[in-house]
């Protein structure tokens, strides 16, 4: 039987049965957790897999799909380096909210690179509009128009007002999605507004330190009325990427990588080379400091990883 996981709390899954559209609770074969991997988890929710039911219909899976593309976060078990966040992935929301919480631009940078590395589609969605000030508001928008001149697709939305929902749900339309963002950031109040009724739980922005606290603790995917569905994941502190050569990274900073063809050395890596024309962009302010630094960033853990 072939079917999609649809929900993982870490031992125990959910597999929807994709021609009757029954939920079997499930279970993994030991072999798979033997695989020797880099990875804390075999298994993520948009993974398509192979199982057969056993007594008390639970299913036990026997064989994953090879994946379309992934995500996934650093881990914080020291013995492994990173967590699948979810997989096979149609469109990647980012949640930016210029305040409660204040989202830094070094994580949104990682988090395109991530996309850029694994090929999938991100969206940008500045949250929250409706609680800025007239200030502020221009600060999204100049935001927003760096990252559109890069070539990322942006949209200003608001929960509470309805900004833009509509439109956000015309992306969504019949596609497997995900949202991320900093903690308190409004993803699961934003999800309760696309799909009343579904009543995911949501947490008040902490006043110690301005952020959020966790309110969802295992991946799920929830369905659309109007098409399509979206993983529900935990907080992100940090997204990371693995096997990835120090020589690849500009690949996934398209305004880098657009550029490097004007450096004399063809193998130019945008640090203190002669001529190079990424850092002369820099100087004159058409490639951002702060875009740069998690270049430089990404570059140096690439390089520390391929030392161990």
């Amino acid at each position: 039987m072939k079917g999609k996981i649809i929900k993982s709390t870490g031992s125990w899954y959910q597999v929807l049965e994709l021609e009757t559209n029954t939920i079997y609770e499930a279970r993994i074969r030991g072999k798979f957790k033997l695989i020797k991997t880099r990875l804390t988890n075999p298994l993520a929710v948009g993974d398509f897999v192979e199982f057969q039911l056993e007594q008390d219909n639970i299913a036990w899976i026997t064989k994953i799909e090879s994946r379309k593309n992934y995500l996934i976060r650093k881990s914080v078990n020291l013995s492994k380096e990173a967590h699948i966040i979810a997989s096979n992935i149609d469109l990647a929301c980012f949640i930016f909210t210029l305040k409660h919480p204040e989202t830094s631009l070094g994580f949104l940078d990682r988090f395109l690179a991530c996309c850029e590395a694994y090929n999938i589609t991100p969206l940008i969605l500045f949250n929250k509009i409706d609680v800025l000030n007239d200030e502020e508001i221009e600060l999204v928008k100049d935001i927003e128009f760096l990252y559109q001149e890069i070539g990322y697709d942006t949209l200003e939305i608001s929960s509470y007002s309805r900004l833009n929902l509509e439109e956000l749900q015309d992306l969504l339309k019949d596609k497997t999605s995900v949202f991320f963002g900093h903690s308190g950031c409004g993803k699961s109040t934003l999800v309760n507004a696309l799909q009343p009724g579904l009543n995911l739980k949501t947490s008040e922005i902490s006043d110690t330190h301005l952020k959020g606290k966790h309110t969802t603790t295992f991946a799920q995917m929830h369905f659309w009325d109007f098409g399509g569905n979206v993983i529900d994941t935990p907080g992100v502190r940090e997204f990371a990427m693995i096997d990835i050569e120090k020589e690849e990274v500009q690949h996934y900073f398209p305004e880098i990588f657009k550029k490097r063809e004007e450096c004399k050395f063809h193998n130019c890596l945008h640090i203190n080379e002669p001529k190079c024309a990424v850092i002369d962009a820099l100087e004159k302010g058409e490639i951002q400091h702060s875009r740069y630094s998690t270049y430089i960033k990404l570059m140096d853990e690439a390089e520390e990883a391929a030392q161990k």
